[in-house]
């Protein structure tokens, strides 16, 4: 788990992103230090619960074993997993990650509507990766 990315379980979970004060920009990853936006003298960064809903912006298959740092068991046969692209209308912003497990790109649809959920990214007998996943909520635009 990335500290501070997201937070809570099932329905109230959560990604985290900041929103400057001063211009109202969003961030996701989060940001802490300064406004990242050029065109803002900077204002304070408060936390911000982003959005459960979204419609898939994008979405693709990934046939390849990421590099590292991305974790996995080398022993074991690489599991294809759909990637989605997702616009979170409150924020105005796209936020990228796994669709959960078992949906493969002929489930998705530009439009259909996703939540996020918690989710698994790797585990072994000492320490279990958390993450988010896109679930589909059979919703299209």
């Amino acid at each position: 788990m990335v500290a501070g990315w997201f937070a809570g379980e099932g329905d109230g979970f959560r990604l985290l992103g900041t929103r400057c004060s001063a211009c109202a920009t969003v961030f996701f990853p989060r940001e802490d230090h300064h406004c990242r936006n050029p065109a803002c003298m900077g204002g304070e960064l408060r936390e911000l619960p982003l959005s459960r809903h979204g419609r898939i912006w994008s979405y693709t298959d990934s046939r390849y074993r990421p590099p590292s740092p991305y974790v996995t068991d080398a022993e074991l046969p690489w599991e294809p997993c759909a990637l989605i692209a997702v616009e979170l209308e409150a924020e105005g912003m796209v936020v990228l990650g796994q669709a959960v497990p078992g949906t493969t790109v002929a489930d998705l649809a530009v439009g259909m509507e996703v939540e996020v959920v918690p989710g698994v990214l790797h585990e072994d007998a000492e320490t279990t990766w958390t993450t988010w996943h896109w679930r589909p909520t059979g919703v299209t635009a």
